[in-house]
This record gives C-alpha cells, sequence and structure tokens, in this order.
C-alpha cells in the first residue's frame, strides 16, 4: 500500500470541522424537541379519533415512516422550491428531521399510552383535574418512562441522517468535511476522523442518556 496519511492536515482544519459538529448537534436536538410536541398531538389525536386531526395524523405518519429521510430533506429544499418556497439547507433539514421525527415518535408515543391503564386517566377526572392536567401531571410523565430508551434511539438517528444535509449544501459535521477534503485532496484522512467524531457524539449521547435515566428513574427503566 503507498498510500500516506498526512495527518496536520486535517488536524490544522479541527475547528472548523467542530464548528460542522456544533450544527450537526444543533440541528439535531432542535428537531427532536420540536419533534416530541409534534409527536405528543399526532399521537393524541389518532388516538382518540379526534377529526379532522387524526386524518391529518395518519398520512403525517404513514409517509414520514414509509419514505426515506432523504426524500423528505429534498422536498423540503427542491420540492418547496418548485412552488417559489425557498428555504435555507439549514431550515430545509431541519424541517425534514422534524417531519420525520414526529411520525416515528408519534407510534412510539401511542403505544406508551395506551401501555398505561385507563383507570390512571379515569382517577385524575375524579379528582377534578381538566383533560390538560391529567396528560400533564399523571399521563405524559409515565408515557415519557416507558418510551425513553427508543426516544433515546430516535435521537441517535436523528444525528447520523443530519449527515443527508450534505446533498444541499448543509454545513454541518458530513458538509463540512466534503469541503475541507475537496480543497486537500486529503478524502480518507478526513472522512475517518468525521466518522471517529460522529461516533463520540453519539456514544456521549447513549452515555448521558444512561446516566440521566438512572438519576431520574432510579432503576426504573
Amino acid at each position: 500500500m503507498d498510500y500516506q496519511f498526512h495527518w496536520n492536515t486535517v488536524f490544522q482544519k479541527m475547528p472548523e470541522m467542530l464548528e460542522g459538529a456544533f450544527v450537526t448537534l444543533h440541528v439535531s436536538i432542535l428537531s427532536m424537541l420540536i419533534g416530541i410536541v409534534i409527536a405528543v398531538f399526532l399521537a393524541i389525536v389518532k388516538m382518540n379519533q379526534i377529526k379532522p386531526f387524526s386524518y391529518i395524523s395518519s398520512v403525517w405518519i404513514e409517509i414520514s415512516r414509509n419514505t426515506p429521510a432523504l426524500f423528505q430533506i429534498y422536498m423540503a429544499y427542491f420540492g418547496l422550491g418548485a412552488f417559489g418556497i425557498h428555504l435555507s439547507p439549514y431550515v430545509a433539514v431541519l424541517s425534514a428531521l422534524i417531519f420525520v421525527n414526529a411520525g416515528y415518535l408519534a407510534e412510539t408515543f401511542r403505544g406508551g399510552f395506551q401501555s398505561i391503564p385507563k383507570t390512571q386517566y379515569s382517577a385524575s377526572k375524579s379528582l377534578g383535574m381538566t383533560n390538560f392536567q391529567s396528560y400533564w401531571y399523571i399521563i405524559l410523565p409515565q408515557m415519557f418512562r416507558r418510551i425513553y430508551h427508543p426516544m433515546t434511539n430516535q435521537f441517535v438517528w436523528s444525528i447520523l441522517m443530519s449527515s443527508l444535509g450534505i446533498l444541499v449544501g448543509m454545513s454541518e459535521l458530513s458538509g463540512e468535511t466534503q469541503r475541507l477534503q475537496s480543497l486537500s485532496f486529503r478524502t480518507l484522512e478526513f472522512f475517518m476522523v468525521a466518522a471517529v467524531m460522529y461516533y463520540i457524539i453519539t456514544k456521549f449521547v447513549l452515555i448521558s442518556a444512561s446516566l440521566i435515566s438512572r438519576r431520574l428513574f432510579k432503576g426504573e427503566i
């Protein structure tokens, strides 16, 4: 093997790669937070057959779960552009990840809701709680305990899928890596370092989630 590695070229550009990693984390965290809020709404309206929102929920879930994330990104960036709605690469990727996260999490949340005995809701109503109070104080805390690990896995998925932003010119970790290697032609070195950075980020998220679960739930999950 005659290939010679030039790691100094990569290390000199490390600050720019770290900036890309920050964008990756930013878009992943934001898409999860917004996706969780939307997913709770989608799950509740579908579970309770609240029309016409239950139809919207079903269509949202079906499209997001049965089409590639790349399709969502292309539709947000190029598809909307055909109708005169031009989104920046960041907003397009964020919108696509929110759409997919909400769809996947909605089904996860629905399973979590259905695993809670109906007597919990009846008991809260007997105490004079409103529907909002019942969900906020009784149902949601129990539901989030039950789906904590699947939700963590969805967050890791968001981090990895944000790399598709490279295809629409987003300057996240993969996009920044592509730009830097095109200037230096050290493709192998740059993408090997990027792979290690993705690994470190995802392992940090998983370890942090495990520590948080032990502290919050004290061995319940």
